[in-house]
């Protein structure tokens, strides 16, 4: 009987041992954290102009899609602004109209001048020609001479008309892209006005109300964006060297018992918390003692339908045993 008992003991310890073995070995090959939380993109939803709001059209915590308009402003002095603007093209534009009648009258002048100059300058060679031969006197050859130059001087004033007109559209030119570009940043103001969800998400820390002066670039809520989430794990050191990007994870919400999401390892941090921290540890100390440190592990999750809200804490675990995506070693 002693026998039997002593057999049975032993059996209960071999099979215990047998058990903490498997447990170990499985335990080894699935690390696990549960120093992990939910994460999602945040935007800080501001307005790009200042102004008085007069409508928000959302609430706290709704589901918004990109586009949705989320507040507005009083749009009177940016839509004065434009009407302004507007003005300033219109006079622009008439200036550089005008300059177009003052270059063609310009070129008509200049071709008339050289017209006259041109038949001054043949009559002048004629005339020198019947000078030498003895025929016309040197006065009237002084006067053909003198014609000529006033012709010339005349050509010279129409040519530097042309090229004044040039630069006076030129610069009507200039004067009515200058008048364009602030078409369009008042326009594009007042389209500001009108503020709108730069992506799908929720609405939250949402205090804004109607009356409230908004300033522009100056946050005033938040969006937590739906279409990505990740889980950002916290692994020790020493479980670094079995895990690599691809591999599948388990996750579980602490706030959802008995759901259970899948994700993979995307990344891992390039330096521990500590290293990142606004005090770092100083390890220069004669009292200095080996602490384990943690390493940032991000995993992409799958597409799910459940509700998921960022900031929860999970428990990730990390099947090794499926070798990743075949990309190097994690934090390597």
């Amino acid at each position: 009987m002693k026998n039997i008992k002593l057999i049975i003991a032993g059996a209960l310890v071999l099979a215990i041992g047998v058990g903490l073995y498997f447990w170990w070995q499985y335990e080894d090959a699935h690390p696990s954290t549960e120093d992990a939380f939910l994460r999602a993109h945040i935007v800080n939803v501001a307005a790009q102009v200042t102004g008085q709001v007069i409508s928000v059209d959302v609430h706290e915590n709704e589901k918004v899609t990109k586009g949705t308009v989320l507040f507005r402003l009083d749009p009177a002095q940016y839509r004065n602004a434009v009407k302004s603007s507007e003005a300033q093209v219109k006079m622009a534009r008439d200036a550089l109209q005008a300059t177009a009648a003052q270059i063609q009258a310009a070129k008509q002048g200049v071709g008339s001048a050289q017209s006259t100059y041109d038949t001054a300058k043949k009559q002048l060679d004629r005339t020198q020609a019947l000078f030498k031969n003895g025929n016309i006197s040197e006065a009237a050859l002084e006067q053909q001479q003198s014609q000529v130059a006033q012709d010339q001087a005349s050509l010279d004033k129409a040519r530097s008309s042309l090229t004044q007109a040039n630069s006076d559209q030129q610069s009507k030119q200039d004067s009515l892209a200058s008048a364009q570009a602030q078409l369009a940043t008042a326009q594009l103001n007042l389209d500001h006005t009108v503020v709108k969800a730069p992506a799908d998400g929720w609405i939250s820390n949402l205090d804004l109300r109607p009356g409230a002066t908004a300033s522009a670039y100056t946050p005033l809520f938040a969006l937590v964006e739906s279409d990505k989430w990740w889980v950002e794990a916290n692994f020790k050191e020493t479980d670094l060297t079995r895990i690599r990007t691809g591999q599948p994870v388990s996750i579980s919400i602490d706030m959802l018992p008995g759901v259970k999401l899948k994700g993979h390892v995307e990344s891992v941090g390039a330096g521990s918390g500590s290293t990142f921290s606004l005090l770092p540890s100083e390890n220069a100390s004669g009292n200095w003692v080996k602490v384990t440190q943690r390493f940032a592990v991000r995993i992409a999750l799958d597409k799910t339908d459940v509700q998921l809200r960022t900031g929860a804490s999970v428990t990730a675990t990390v099947d090794t045993t499926a070798g990743g995506d075949g990309s190097d070693q994690a934090g390597q």
